[in-house]
């Protein structure tokens, strides 16, 4: 089956695509198809930030944008599969791998379509701090809602029975939060993503002190001229 042809199924019938999960369809095929098509437009979304910095950058921000989403998967997953089991979930470890999936892929698709936005701005906008503020502010929009249509298709993979469950409810918000929080953070540590114009190419930064948190808002006073 067509990489991309399972990723269209998924935005066009998202209803059906939740069924066959939860029927156990084909979880091998979607989690490949999904897996393939998701790096992909990663990648291009990756190498159109990474171009602000030129050159070497935007094959490093290529590869490093969907190890991000990726590895940030593989850290939070075993914490959803585990307590959720614990409160009495009957799904297997391939249906949460699925629908982690169709969360990033959804985002991947979303940062895709956002490039001819981030394009127009690259272009006509010669600021890194706008720039990297901009980035992360589409990464944020694109991530909510790829996170968000995770947590409606979890309620409703589990059943009627176990939405009543007031405490895997609360769980799977707070493995919302945890996503959010070490995706983030893992993003700090594996930067640049943007690099910087006229500067040494880095794979990765030397200092690893900070957050993610506090730059962002460092950056957002320098704009406004408080630094």
């Amino acid at each position: 089956m067509n990489h991309f042809a399972v990723l269209i199924r998924l935005l066009r019938d998202r209803r059906m695509f939740l069924d066959e999960v939860r029927s156990g369809t084909k979880l091998e095929t979607k989690i490949a198809s999904l897996l393939v098509a998701s790096s992909f437009f990663f990648s291009i979304y990756g190498a159109i930030i990474g171009s602000y910095g030129g050159g070497l950058q935007i094959i490093s921000s290529a590869i490093k944008l969907p190890a991000l989403y990726l590895l940030t998967l593989i850290i939070c997953l075993p914490t959803l599969y585990f307590f959720d089991i614990l409160f009495g979930s009957r799904l297997g470890f391939k249906q949460y791998v699925t629908m982690a999936l169709t969360s990033v892929a959804v985002i991947s698709v979303l940062l895709f379509s956002f490039a001819p936005v981030v394009l127009f701005f690259l272009i006509s906008v010669k600021g890194y701090k706008f720039f990297l503020l901009m980035t992360v502010l589409v990464m944020a929009i694109t991530g909510c809602v790829g996170v968000r249509l995770f947590y409606k298709g979890m309620i409703d993979m589990v059943g009627p029975e176990a939405i009543e469950q007031k405490m895997r409810r609360r769980l799977l918000q707070g493995w919302v939060v945890l996503y959010a929080l070490v995706g983030s953070q893992l993003g700090w540590t594996l930067r640049p993503f943007v690099g910087t114009e006229g500067e040494p190419f880095q794979i990765f930064r030397p200092e690893i002190d900070g957050n993610f948190y506090a730059q962002v808002f460092r950056s957002i006073g320098s704009m406004l001229g408080f630094y």
